[in-house]
């Protein structure tokens, strides 16, 4: 009778494993990785390890140093928190008006099923587990939220704003300030109200649905920043969107 045998998890698997420890804070930040003890933890050899740390490198999540390896990188300080989000706020306003512009390419369509099917994951985790795993839902959040401003940008046409934006990580830094508990209502709410917007092809509506989007998501990780450093919350930023240029 042949032996049965597990699959060892491949080089994708052990980067999402890794991605979501670092995220969710069970490996800390400033945090010198062990490459042969997280091999041993996660059941392979140190080839997946070093290739998903690697692949970690370009999420900004690892840093690497001669001499000394590698290692997590820092939490956004505040003037870092900062400064992403009065970059979010000149760009994503300006790309849901561009997107809200266009019927031809309008992605009002995707953003309505991802907000479906992020709502579907969230109930279906609910039957199944009346408390489920705060890390579980933080990673399906992550996903969203990523996915659904990646949408956006994409759908303003613009290669070198979407260039920019994926280098900037927001969403892989931003979540690792977030509290325990999480609660995605606000975000769900925000969301579908740029979408709707977007879907009605309201330029105006969208814009501001989004900047608005932007500077609640800011106060909601300034008070997580302002919980970890026992702070007050700072005050949102005060940039202006620009203007689309129609």
């Amino acid at each position: 009778m042949p032996v049965k045998t597990t699959a060892k998890p491949s080089t994708t698997e052990v980067y999402a494993r890794l991605r979501s420890l670092i995220i969710g804070g069970e490996i800390p930040p400033d945090t010198k990785i062990n490459i042969v003890a997280l091999a041993r933890d996660l059941g392979v050899s140190q080839t997946p390890v070093r290739e998903a740390l690697q692949r970690l490198e370009g999420d900004n999540l690892i840093t690497y140093q001669p001499g000394r390896g590698y290692s997590t990188t820092p939490l956004l300080d505040l003037p870092g928190l900062r400064a992403l989000f009065e970059f979010r706020l000149l760009v994503e306003p300006w790309a849901a008006r561009a997107a809200a512009v266009d019927r031809l390419t309008n992605p009002g369509g995707t953003l309505g099923r991802q907000l479906d099917a992020f709502e579907g994951l969230l109930a279906g985790r609910e039957k199944q587990a009346p408390d489920p795993d705060v890390r579980d839902v933080r990673q399906e959040l992550v996903a969203h939220d990523a996915a659904f401003h990646a949408a956006v940008i994409t759908a303003s046409g613009n290669s070198v704003v979407e260039q920019a934006y994926e280098q900037t990580h927001c969403h892989l830094h931003t979540f690792r300030l977030y509290p325990e508990e999480i609660d995605t209502a606000n975000t769900v709410v925000e969301h579908r109200r740029i979408s709707a917007a977007i879907s009605g092809c309201e330029p105006g509506a969208a814009e501001e649905a989004m900047a608005d989007h932007i500077r609640s998501s800011f106060e909601r990780f300034a008070r997580a920043f302002a919980d970890a450093h026992a702070t007050s919350p700072p005050a949102p930023p005060t940039v202006t969107p620009r203007r689309f240029l129609a």
